[in-house]
């Protein structure tokens, strides 16, 4: 039931803000690509390896999004996927900040059958502060389904990132997801286009 709540408020939320489409914010650019270092810090142990990920605008207000991530578990032989694929919403509060509504399809695979599939939905700003400086603070929620027979309970979670541009092509991206018991890190150059 909780599930239904949050997928409906979700759906109703995005429908609702349709008819005030606008271009997104002037200086921010939903078209990139990105790769670089992550890591996982958790109660029961760190994680690190590497990540990829891209968004590309399908229309002035929507883009697409997603992201593949491999990590060693340390002082252990298992590594673990992750990959995310989903759709965004971007509407123009002012001309340097956007309302940003995403909603995605989640996995995560540690081989075999230890593997879980599930949804976010998360909502917040992003904007640029500067020519050179922008930066975006989103809330969330995620829930996958049973892996290895154990129920898995949705989370809330919060998001801060923030880019740092040379140019209007090359910058440095930085983003950190906060779960209860888990802090996801990612560091890396981005190309904009």
């Amino acid at each position: 039931m909780k599930r239904f709540a949050i997928s409906k408020l979700a759906a109703l939320s995005l429908i609702a803000a349709l008819p005030f489409a606008a271009s997104a914010a002037e200086g921010v650019s939903y078209n990139y690509v990105e790769g670089g270092y992550a890591a996982t810090n958790t109660d029961g142990g760190d994680a690190d390896g590497w990540a990829i990920g891209g968004s590309g605008a399908i229309a002035p207000n929507f883009h697409i999004f997603g992201n593949y991530t491999n990590q060693d578990i340390d002082d252990t032989n298992l590594d673990f996927d992750q990959w995310r694929l989903g759709v965004g919403y971007n509407h123009e509060i002012n001309p340097n900040v956007d309302l940003l509504t995403r909603i995605a399809y989640e996995k995560i695979d540690f081989g075999g059958d230890l593997d879980a599939d599930g949804w976010s939905v998360e909502a917040g700003v992003r904007g640029a502060f500067t020519p050179n400086f922008e930066g975006y603070a989103l809330a969330g929620y995620e829930d996958y389904d049973k892996i290895a027979g154990q129920n898995i309970d949705g989370e809330f979670y919060g998001r801060l990132g923030a880019l740092v541009k040379f140019n209007q092509t090359w910058g440095i991206n930085g983003d950190v997801k906060f779960v209860d018991g888990d802090t996801q890190w990612f560091v890396g150059p981005r190309v904009s286009f």
